[in-house]
């Protein structure tokens, strides 16, 4: 199972490519950055085009993506949200299956606290992940934690229907 993990943003959109199994492994990390000189509609366009190709490349089985939280910057949350909408878009297109989590949910399974902080995360991401040194940026590392998120609840699923 590869599950592609996005941190959604207008100016950087991280992704995290991880492969299931024991140990899990980060096949790929990384952003999309979009120049703050373009225009939306512009910035938009370079992040469908960029994470199409990453879609058509990796062929992910599912896509992890955080959840739009309640922001006090609106003009913030609008671009995270129209980050979303292209992600979402384009899995819709390719019928690429969804998994949302809040970041209080990649928190606890990750780190195991809910208000983990952010070195504590990039510690477990590359401690999971087996790599040698902290995942940067902060993007791709939330990227990261989004995927091995999704495989530590899917672990727990499993061994719910087991006891």
């Amino acid at each position: 199972m590869r599950v592609l993990g996005v941190d959604p943003g207008m100016a950087l959109l991280g992704y995290g490519v991880v492969e299931g199994g024991e140990p899990l492994r980060a096949l790929s990390f990384g952003v999309v950055s979009t120049p703050a000189h373009l225009p939306v509609e512009r910035r938009l366009v370079v992040l469908h085009d960029e994470l199409a190709q990453l879609l058509e490349h990796w062929q992910p089985d599912v896509v992890a993506l955080e959840q739009l939280f309640f922001a006090r910057n609106v003009t913030t949350a609008l671009a995270v949200g129209q980050a979303r909408g292209i992600v979402l878009l384009l899995c819709g297109q390719r019928t690429i299956p969804v998994v949302e989590y809040t970041p209080a949910q990649v928190k606890q399974a990750v780190g195991g606290y809910g208000r983990a902080r952010k070195r504590e995360m990039q510690e477990m991401v590359r401690l999971l992940l087996r790599l040698p040194v902290l995942p940067q940026p902060d993007d791709a590392a939330d990227a990261l934690a989004l995927a091995v998120c999704y495989f530590q609840y899917s672990r727990a699923a499993q061994l719910e229907r087991f006891t």
